[in-house]
């Protein structure tokens, strides 16, 4: 199945969610001066978010790709548990979250300065939750298995949740649930339960078989992990008791393991990494989805991996979309359908990026155009190209045009590092585009004065800037055609 009809295929699954829940704080300011009680910076602090972490976002990542779920766990009753449901229900999840008296909900508060986290400050009770809190759990999980579940993920942080009466529980329905994915620090205590699948990181793998030894001490040999993993797939899995391994191996990917043996490879592409965390829960939301969409380990796997890559691409707490999903892998990566633009733009946007927009036929790809492209990323954050379509071409530019078809036009734009996501428009003008981006920033490349770009007037509407770009001198589609058909 290809990854669009997976993808078509998460909103039918019903995800269960039980574990550790936390909430994230992250307070972003600049810091310009040192403490005079200590060599630390202090931080002007001019922004605060907060979103739902460990399991809590695991939900969210579900939610976001288009599932339906219930998360079951506890939290403090105070403020941050308060804040922990309200954000959760704002995210489409059915949070079914036990509020215990006397408890303070787990909150990680990051500081920080110009995109760098200079402090992490942790406070909240972590300790066994009351066993009268854990059959409270038990009731909310067995409800949800009762209602029709496609999946069970397990989130254990050591935050006291996945305590005796819960693991009891999973025990005794593991024969109902069609398929349980383990996200753990500590994933052999659940090997009992034969899980379907389990995700632990390298180092967590290597703690599990006390092979400390075979870490590689230097960079430029981390592809030793992965020929590692491959050695060792089978004490993994045994050690484990899963069906299948997905061990992650951070900007190298990820090895697959199924049945013992390794079978598949996923690789990163290259991203800027921004200041995020909990990447890990967006690649374990996408990868369970799409297994509980009917997808084969290696197909759910490459699925995770650009999910992971878009999750890292962020800021605060990772959330992967189920419309950047889509552009991530479509053919060619990047290529967004003009209905899903505008939740995708939404998504980028919610995340602080400023948008770059431009547009043109690309008929004959050449220095100029690349330069321009490239120099309009710097402007911004995202680069989003709109492409004529061939007939929108051949309005434009006569009979024997493009030269290229929209296909392959698109296929080398999107294969362009600075160019973020390709769409296609069958008009003469990109103006419905534009009223649907609204971009921060709208360029046109070649001879154009920004007082005579048709789409200025709109675009300064909507509250954006235009600016023009020149090509190189003596660039252009029209005199390379010019001068092949001459020789």
């Amino acid at each position: 199945m290809s990854a669009r009809g997976l993808l078509d295929r998460f909103p039918e699954q019903r995800v269960l969610v039980i574990g550790d829940v936390l909430l994230d704080g992250w307070l972003s300011g600049r810091a310009s001066r040192l403490c005079r009680e200590g060599p630390v910076p202090v931080v002007d602090v001019d922004g605060t978010r907060y979103a739902p972490g460990g399991a809590g976002n695991t939900a969210v990542n579900v939610a976001a790709l288009g599932g339906q779920v219930t998360l079951v766990a506890a939290s403090g009753a105070d403020a941050g548990g308060r804040r922990l449901r309200e954000l959760l229900v704002a995210a489409g999840c059915a949070p079914r979250l036990v509020s215990v008296r006397g408890r303070h909900t787990l909150v990680k508060r990051r500081v920080v300065s110009d995109g760098q986290v200079v402090a992490r400050l942790d406070e909240g009770d972590q300790d066994r939750l009351p066993e009268s809190v854990l059959a409270e759990l038990v009731g909310y999980a067995q409800e949800a298995l009762d209602d029709g579940c496609a999946a069970v993920i397990v989130c254990d942080y050591g935050a006291g949740t996945l305590a005796g009466p819960v693991l009891d529980w999973l025990a005794e329905v593991r024969p109902r649930l069609p398929l349980l994915v383990v996200d753990a620090h500590e994933p052999a205590r659940f090997a009992h339960l034969a899980p379907d699948l389990v995700t632990p990181n390298f180092t967590e793998a290597i703690r599990l078989l006390d092979r400390h030894r075979s870490i590689p001490a230097q960079r430029e040999r981390w592809e030793d992990r992965a020929h590692w993993v491959v050695n060792h797939a089978a004490a993994l899995s045994e050690a484990l008791g899963a069906a299948a391994l997905a061990v992650t191996l951070d900007c190298d990917g990820a090895v697959l393991v199924e049945h013992g043996a390794a079978v598949a490879r996923t690789r990163t592409r290259p991203v800027p990494v921004a200041q995020t965390s909990g990447a890990g829960d967006s690649y374990v939301a996408a990868f369970t989805l799409g297994l509980a969409a009917g997808a084969e380990l290696a197909d759910a796997g490459e699925l995770a991996q650009r999910a992971a890559e878009i999750a890292v691409a962020g800021t605060g707490t990772a959330v992967c979309s189920a419309v950047e999903l889509a552009a991530a892998t479509a053919d060619p990566p990047g290529l967004v359908h003009p209905d899903e633009l505008g939740g995708l733009v939404a998504a980028h946007r919610s995340r602080g990026r400023r948008i770059v927009f431009t547009n043109g036929c690309f008929d004959v790809l050449h220095r100029g155009h690349v330069g321009y492209l490239a120099e309009a990323a710097r402007l911004g954050d995202l680069l989003i190209v709109a492409v004529n379509s061939d007939a929108s071409v051949r309005r434009l530019k006569g009979p024997g045009r493009p030269v290229n078809p929209v296909e392959d036009r698109v296929a080398v734009l999107a294969a362009l590092d600075c160019v973020d996501h390709v769409v296609v428009f069958d008009e003469d003008s990109p103006r419905k585009l534009i009223a649907q981006v609204r971009p921060d920033l709208y360029v046109k490349g070649g001879d154009y004065p920004e007082e005579l770009i048709p789409e200025a007037p709109l675009v300064r509407r909507l509250g954006g800037e235009v600016r023009a770009l020149a090509y190189l001198p003596d660039r252009s589609t029209s005199r390379i055609i010019e001068r092949i058909r001459s020789r």
